[in-house]
């Protein structure tokens, strides 16, 4: 039987509600699928920071260094600026393991209502460079408060960090529908954004069988909301990436069902898996936030580490979940709390 070590980290907010559900979920699944998880708990977390100063401890990353995945809830706390939190826990994660790809799945669920009048087949992944680009913390700031104020941020995009990114694409690609998308806007970013345009299609060379297209990020929001149907995979820089990956969500349902990975294809290093929600701190405690999110974030999870019978189970046991339309969060409609769902998709997974 194979065991992994998973490093959980619940965060703030409703990260404290979803974790916990999702490991009861989770090691149902794995009882049933012939694999066990053990859990190591860290409290790494805008709570922490506001008690401590720091997000984590000095050797905190030290720490998940030894586990196979992190399962993260959420990090956010009201009084603590969102960039303490994402440069003090979640970029040196992602940057100290090589978790270069950010991929986020969009799938219109049955029994999910799409706020579009009609949206079509959606079923697409994004595809985000997650350790460069636009999030770099080159720059900086000269003659502060003075009329002479100055700001310089900087943009990093690296041949091996491009096309790294690209060819994980590719690849995803080739395994599904054979159709990438790339976002750009190389007519008003006139150096990094032709560079990625080029490292696009010098890669796409190498997979012929390939559909391959790019849009600039404007029009590409508007497709998304107009013909989201048209996309199977989507490549994008850290800053695009990013912004597509909450726009993706909103049109099948919102980001209560939205899961996302930070993967080292390599796993050289422990990968994370976090639902995209955040923390919620305006339903957190009041046992209504959807689980569903993480749900399927533990399935990406278990997909990486090779349990693919049991991420099946927990994705097709969702479909059912939502199809049936019984047991829904107040985001989707219904009136059932978290705990509620959390029965309901265990009813689902031992009655498969």
């Amino acid at each position: 039987m194979n065991t992994y070590k998973i490093a959980t980290v619940p965060g703030d907010g409703i990260g404290n509600e979803v974790i916990p559900e999702s490991t009861q979920l989770l090691d149902i699944v794995a009882a049933k699928c012939g694999f066990k998880l053990t859990y190591q708990n860290y409290d790494y977390s805008c709570k922490r920071y506001k008690e401590t100063g720091k997000m984590m401890p000095d050797d905190g990353l030290d720490h998940l260094r030894d586990s196979d995945s992190i399962f993260l809830g959420a990090v956010g706390y009201p009084g603590v600026p969102d960039h303490i939190s994402l440069w003090g826990l979640l970029v040196p994660i992602r940057r100290s393991f090589q978790q270069y790809i950010n991929l986020r799945p969009v799938r219109l669920l049955k029994g999910i209502e799409s706020p579009l009048r009609n949206p079509g087949d959606i079923d697409f992944y994004i595809v985000r460079e997650n350790n460069e680009g636009e999030y770099s913390s080159i720059g900086g700031k000269l003659n502060e408060g003075t009329e002479y104020e100055l700001v310089v941020q900087e943009s990093i995009f690296t041949k091996r960090g491009v096309d790294r990114v690209m060819r994980f694409a590719y690849d995803l690609a080739q395994k599904r529908n054979k159709k990438l998308a790339s976002a750009t806007k190389s007519n008003g970013i006139i150096h990094t954004m032709p560079y990625w345009d080029e490292r696009f299609k010098a890669i796409g060379k190498e997979y012929q069988d390939v559909e391959q297209s790019q849009f600039h990020i404007d029009i590409l929001t508007a497709h998304f909301v107009q013909h989201p149907d048209w996309f199977d995979v989507v490549v994008a820089s850290n800053l695009f990436g990013d912004i597509l990956s909450d726009l993706g969500p909103a049109v099948v349902g919102g980001m209560g069902i939205a899961p996302g990975a930070n993967i080292n294809p390599e796993k050289e290093f422990p990968s994370m898996f976090e639902p995209v929600h955040g923390s919620a701190p305006d339903i957190a405690g009041k046992n209504i936030a959807n689980p569903i999110a993480c749900f399927w974030t533990g399935a990406m999870m278990l997909d990486h580490l090779g349990e693919t019978d049991g991420a099946s189970l927990i994705v097709k046991s969702i479909e059912k979940l939502t199809s049936e339309g019984k047991v829904l969060t107040r985001d989707l409609g219904g009136t059932s709390s978290t705990q509620d769902v959390t029965k309901e998709i265990i009813k689902i997974v031992k009655d498969s």
